[in-house]
């Protein structure tokens, strides 16, 4: 999870189902959000009609009593009615309470049209919501009003039948998510959990935590807005007490993490010998052990979280039989870390993070002291219930990591690399995953989604809520996922058709076109700006604001780098009212044109030395003249060095260019002869600063030789290409 974007879907080692996520806190993703459809949940609801006394106006046998539509089983037991119109079931709450949902789960025999309606005594109904076409499955229905009955009045049967459901289920406003304080339980048997807190129904409606601890209190009155309740972190210390504080203050509740080599995605941290290392292991149990006992007591502990994503990490650390075991040790030291903290803390669950349901097998089997799985999944969040199913677990879980689909789990475009999806699909994405999430009721507990991060790079652009502080459409996707609504929210511009031209041969420090069409739900007035990441380029994930000038309509010439190789352009477009919109394309920049004919081009090139064996060589000079970016010259790691062409007879040349790789040349000369022993120097470099040397050099010989005299970097000198153009 935290720094960079990894792992795919893997379908390796087991057959199970791999997702990833964004690798570490610091280090290291004309439609409108009010297009996207609203996950079930509400922030401040609760589930109150499940074990509640229910009634009905008939039962078609003892079996389908209306008991049996308020147990919480949504498959194993139903009510249905005597077969004519104009029945009812009706749930008593116990309580006058705020009603703000309600949930028909039907079998077949299903009502064509029905009211829903509410009682302070049993006696005095009124409609707070009318249907009347009505289609089976499941009706998930907003209402509004107050009462301690709530009642289903059939109207119309839609087959011969009767009326027959699964569930009625009754969420309210007022019974809302239990603040800090109480016990934390899983309770129910299986495929009926839940989580409780308190003794009263806690579904997870979270965040992943990305900005600094001291920011905690700046940033928590947001996160509270968004209707969370939950953020989860992957490290517990002695500085996570005003991060504790500050969520405790908002009546916010935290899965508290603790981090295990190879946390964090494959490899990440290190690499332990789980079967060996017992020095390690009695560390990080003593460490834990620690701050279980500091924060145990602390109003917002939720839950202890026992590593990241190492079962899957470990396959970069060990293979075959060697891997089994280590990952067989591992579980197995969670399952010790588990009783530990139980023995401290009885008070709190304790799970572990996966990123590849493949784990789950070792955890059953090694691991029984854990109180519910974890998983960080994004693009293939709705397989997690098939797999889970599948593989016949007895333990519920939380989803620790989720949103749109990952670098890793997307194809690439024209350029090679990752097409990023769009603000839209992204929002799409969180309200995907959301969904996903609650469908599998009474197995998936709630989510802890990915990312309430402010970092403004290629990572934070990709998956971050806020990066910058900037509310994306994303940010607006969860927060009506959470609450059921946006009303009155002023939301994001929204980015649409863009494009790059030419997208696969821009000329380094020349010019590429960048359009985009650029629209703002509320009508403000709209500011953009292009920012370029060299990520996949040079490996520096930061966004730099590009040189680039209006052309009008939508449309930007933006200066292109000098570095070769594939960038990301990002198109950013704010209201002033703390939204963006972000939208991004690749473009590859290439060496610029040089007019004229390359009489450089596969002539017998030779050099003081060159590399043999390191990297990717053997890495002979005449890479640098066969026309081939792709290929390279490299020298030895020492001063001075050279490189010379021959052309075959004496020709006249105006320019050179020289495409150097990272291992550049500081400082050199450009020299030519005519028999291949006299040199005359013919022009001088003392401030090289790699990518592309295009130099203007006017002189006539057969030989051209580069003398190069000071290295830019610690490695040698290599150039792609040395072309001499006349």
């Amino acid at each position: 999870m935290h720094t960079a974007m990894h792992t795919a879907r893997r379908r390796g080692p087991a057959p199970a189902r791999a997702t990833a996520s964004l690798v570490a806190l610091g280090a290291l993703l004309t439609a409108s959000v009010t297009a996207l459809s609203a996950a079930p949940a509400t922030a401040a609801e609760t589930l109150l009609s499940q074990g509640r006394p229910a009634t009905a106006s008939s039962a078609e046998g003892t079996a389908f009593a209306a008991s049996a539509a308020v147990d919480g089983n949504l498959t194993g037991t139903r009510w249905a009615s005597q077969w004519s119109d104009n029945q009812w079931l009706q749930v008593d709450l116990g309580r006058t309470t705020a009603i703000s949902r309600t949930v028909l789960t039907w079998e077949a025999a299903y009502a064509k049209a029905y009211d829903i309606q509410l009682s302070d005594n049993g006696s005095d109904w009124r409609t707070v919501k009318s249907v009347t076409a009505g289609d089976g499955g499941t009706d998930d229905i907003t209402v509004s009003g107050t009462g301690r009955y709530v009642r289903l009045q059939g109207i119309t049967r839609a087959t011969g039948y009767g009326y027959s459901l699964w569930e009625f289920q009754v969420y309210g406003g007022d019974a809302a998510q239990p603040g800090p304080g109480g016990a934390v339980r899983v309770t129910g048997s299986q495929g009926n959990w839940q989580l409780t807190v308190g003794g009263r129904p806690y579904t997870v409606k979270g965040v992943t935590w990305g900005p600094a601890i001291a920011d905690a209190a700046r940033y928590m009155p947001d996160v509270k807005s968004l209707g969370v309740n939950t953020i989860r972190t992957w490290g517990t210390d002695g500085g996570t007490k005003p991060l504790l504080d500050a969520a405790a203050a908002h009546g916010i509740r935290v899965v508290n993490g603790f981090w295990l080599q190879p946390g964090g995605g494959p490899g990440s941290g290190g690499c332990v010998n789980y079967v060996t290392d017992t020095a390690y292991k009695t560390n990080m149990l003593d460490e834990f052990a620690q701050w279980v006992e500091t924060y145990k007591s602390h109003p917002a502990t939720l839950m202890w979280n026992v590593g990241n994503e190492s079962v899957l990490g470990l396959q970069n650390c060990y293979s075959g039989a060697e891997l089994e075991a280590q990952r067989n040790a591992y579980t197995s030291f969670v399952n010790d870390v588990a009783k530990k903290i139980h023995t401290i803390d009885p008070d709190h669950p304790v799970t572990s993070t996966d990123a590849w349901t493949g784990a789950w097998p070792y955890y059953q089997r090694n691991a029984p002291d854990l109180d519910l799985y974890s998983m960080n999944s994004y693009g293939d969040i709705c397989g997690v219930r098939q797999d889970w199913e599948e593989g016949g677990y007895t333990k519920p879980y939380i989803i620790t990591e989720t949103g749109p689909a990952g670098e890793w789990e997307v194809p690439d475009d024209a350029n090679g690399v990752p097409d990023e999806p769009t603000d839209v699909q992204k929002a799409e994405g969180y309200t995907r995953a959301w969904n996903c999430v609650t469908a599998h009721q009474g197995v998936a507990l709630g989510a802890t989604v990915f990312h309430y991060g402010v970092e403004h790079d290629f990572g934070g652009v990709w998956l971050n809520l806020v990066p910058d502080g900037l509310k994306r459409l994303s940010y607006y996707a969860l927060k009506k996922a959470y609450t059921g609504s946006t009303a009155g929210d002023n939301t994001p511009p929204v980015i649409s058709d863009m494009t790059v031209t030419p997208s696969g041969a821009a000329p380094a420090g020349g010019e590429f076109t960048v359009r985009a069409d650029v629209r703002d739900p509320d009508g403000d007035p709209v500011t953009t700006k292009i920012y370029l990441s060299g990520n996949y380029a040079s490996g520096d994930k930061r966004l730099v604001e590009a040189s680039y000038r209006s052309l009008g309509n939508g449309a930007f010439a933006v200066t292109a780098p000098e570095k070769l190789g594939v960038w990301k352009v990002y198109v950013q477009a704010e209201d002033g009212r703390g939204n963006a919109g972000i939208e991004t394309e690749s473009v590859k920049v290439v060496a610029p044109p040089v007019t004229g004919t390359n009489l450089a081009l596969n002539r017998t090139t030779t050099a003081s030395s060159f590399q043999s064996s390191y990297g990717d060589c053997p890495c002979p000079p005449a890479n640098a003249t066969d026309g081939n970016a792709g290929t390279r010259w490299a020298s030895d790691w020492s001063d001075p060095q050279w490189i010379r062409v021959d052309l075959g007879s004496a020709r006249s040349f105006t320019r050179l260019q020289l495409v150097w790789d990272p291992a550049y040349a500081r400082a050199y000369e450009v020299q030519v002869s005519d028999d291949g022993t006299t040199w005359r120097t013919v022009r001088t470099v003392t401030d090289g600063n790699g990518d592309v040397d295009t130099l203007d050099v006017a002189a006539t010989a057969r030989h051209v030789r580069l003398h190069l005299t000071a290295r830019g970097t610690g490695w040698g000198y290599s150039l792609h290409e040395f072309g001499v153009y006349g």
